[in-house]
């Protein structure tokens, strides 16, 4: 039986790996993303923290120093917050960018499978008309041996 060659299998092979990369930058994307809404919430929540310490400070026996440095670690992290802020939509940016990448990726693929499937097919149509081909050399041989055989014994 006949070998199937892909003849653009290279191209194909090319484009998985592309796609397994795109898979690992969509990965690292999220994993970076996970990251930094984890660090964002425990700015929030040192936030929180920060603003219990000011209240109680405040209504406790008023020392300016202790206050001054309250408000300054409110102040810093609120700055925290807002860089936070800012690497989250960098982070949410970059995986929609890896995201995109692993669609196209996906799309490109499954492009080339399917042509490799109807690239089979058409070997496999070729297969069976090459097989009827044979199989009625065959028959109209041993019909033509036979009816020559039949004229001789006649």
């Amino acid at each position: 039986m006949a070998k199937f060659v892909y003849r653009l299998q290279n191209i194909l092979n090319i484009k998985n790996k592309i796609e397994n990369q795109a898979k690992s930058a969509y990965a690292e994307a999220m994993g970076r993303l996970r990251k930094v809404q984890s660090e964002l919430e425990i700015l929030i929540a040192r936030k929180k923290s920060l603003e219990d310490d000011y209240r109680r400070l405040a209504t406790g026996i008023l020392s300016p120093i202790s206050l001054k440095e309250a408000k300054n670690a409110m102040d810093y992290n609120k700055e925290e917050i807002k860089d936070k802020l800012l690497e989250l939509r960098v982070a949410e940016k970059n995986l929609d960018v890896a995201k995109t990448k692993l669609n196209e990726a996906v799309k490109d693929r499954k492009i080339h499978e399917k042509l490799r499937e109807h690239s089979f097919e058409e070997f496999l149509a070729e297969l069976s008309a090459q097989e009827k081909k044979e199989i009625d050399e065959i028959v109209s041989y041993r019909f033509t041996a036979d009816s020559e055989k039949d004229i001789k014994e006649n």
